[in-house]
């Protein structure tokens, strides 16, 4: 029985980044060995086991086969004649193929420590087209070394193409294309993650709505990129910049999908987009089982980013009207998160990307006026139900009048 230190833990330890997790995949051994050992086992489609003292993963070191379409049309053999290289063989990108054994030796038969050298992201095997998850995996990966001089081989964006084409992509599953996309907005760079899968047609297909704001213009005087899919990946860039909440990144990424929808013949203007695209956010979130975390957020942002623009011209009483309906009094949390999605897409424009974003800050003031009202003295008083509420409201819209004297 011989044991190897596996996939991201080796690449990351060449790449001298840290390792966040470790990985062993364990040759020559049988589901009763482990166990006897001590080993938990943890699987339900392959022997996986988990050990005793440190809780990280070791795997039987296995081959699959394509049974049908989908991630999960695979059969497994895991057997102890089944060797290291078959193994790394199955894995999808030559990065993730470089195994480690206990003297620090390499085993690399796919050349994915040149391939970390020369910055490419590259299929091991044309197995990579029997499952479409690899195309997010790709996606994800690019998202992440980006930043570092990475990119996706030519040969690696052509064969996801062509699965894209053959219609591999339609048999994803929901839960799987949003976990996926969620680690990408994780990353440091995410929009590369949604780039990427425009190359090779995969956007189009999973992410319809974002697909169809590439080539939809807008006011160059508002807009110098113009193009609303270029700003909405702008946005998205200046998110992760502001915040490593994924919420607010995917906030971020759907704020304009209602500009798809303005008819040609009102181009470049987009009256309306922001309660327009409430519909198609409501459908993206549907189709992907988008957390209501994610969604409520999103929705927020897509609805009132308009307003927010404007809140430097707002009278006082609009203002308050404004945070009475985002809930920033029971919700301040969510409020920070909302400011920095807009202040995100304020950047994410030519020429504006280090600006100061002075609504947001005016806003945060503002609210942090409006919440001294003394509730509980007004209760006192014996203010109740619509009295008290328009009570408050005056009070809170005094004391922002107030501070502008």
């Amino acid at each position: 029985m011989k044991i190897y230190l596996v996939g991201g833990a080796v690449r990351d330890t060449l790449l001298d980044l840290p390792v966040k997790e470790k990985d062993w995949v364990v040759v020559g051994a049988t589901p009763e060995m482990m166990l006897a050992r001590g080993f938990k086992p943890v699987g339900k489609h392959f022997p996986v086991f988990i050990h005793p003292k440190t809780g990280e993963e070791y795997a039987l070191a296995r081959t699959e086969r394509k049974t049908g379409h989908g991630y999960s049309g695979f059969s497994f053999h895991a057997d102890k004649d089944v060797s290291l290289e078959q193994d790394l063989l199955r894995r999808d990108l030559t990065i993730n193929a470089i195994a480690m054994d206990e003297n620090q030796r390499l085993i690399d038969p796919f050349h994915g420590a040149a391939d970390l050298k020369a910055k490419k992201i590259k299929h091991v095997s044309a197995a990579f087209s029997e499952d479409p998850v690899r195309i997010l995996r790709a996606a994800r990966f690019y998202a992440r070394f980006q930043p570092l001089g990475f990119y996706i081989a030519k040969e690696t964006l052509d064969l996801m193409s062509a699965m894209v084409k053959a219609g591999e992509v339609d048999y994803l599953v929901a839960e799987r294309v949003f976990q996926e996309m969620e680690k990408a907005l994780g990353e440091d760079q995410p929009q590369y993650f949604f780039t990427s899968l425009r190359d090779c047609g995969g956007l189009k297909k999973l992410l319809p709505e974002i697909d169809n704001l590439f080539g939809v213009p807008a006011k160059p005087e508002y807009h110098p990129e113009v193009d609303t899919g270029i700003h909405c990946m702008m946005v998205v860039q200046q998110a992760a910049r502001l915040s490593k909440d994924k919420p607010v990144r995917f906030a971020a990424l759907t704020h304009d999908l209602g500009k798809a929808l303005t008819p040609k013949a009102e181009w470049p203007s987009h009256k309306g987009h922001e309660k327009n695209g409430l519909a198609l956010l409501t459908q993206l979130c549907k189709r992907l089982r988008v957390p209501n975390e994610y969604k409520d957020l999103a929705k927020l942002v897509m609805h009132y980013h308009g307003e927010v623009h404007q809140a430097l011209a707002m009278q006082s009483s609009t203002v308050v009207k404004l945070l009475e309906k985002l809930d920033v009094f029971r919700r301040p949390e969510r409020f920070e998160k909302f400011l920095l999605a807009c202040t995100a897409d304020f950047n994410g424009r030519l020429g504006f990307e280090d600006a100061t974003y002075q609504q947001a800050n005016f806003l945060r003031q503002c609210f942090q006026l409006a919440k001294k009202v003394d509730v509980k003295a007004l209760i006192q008083a014996g203010f109740t139900g619509q009295t008290l509420a328009k009570k408050i409201h005056e009070a809170r819209v005094n004391l922002i009048k107030s501070s502008k004297n």
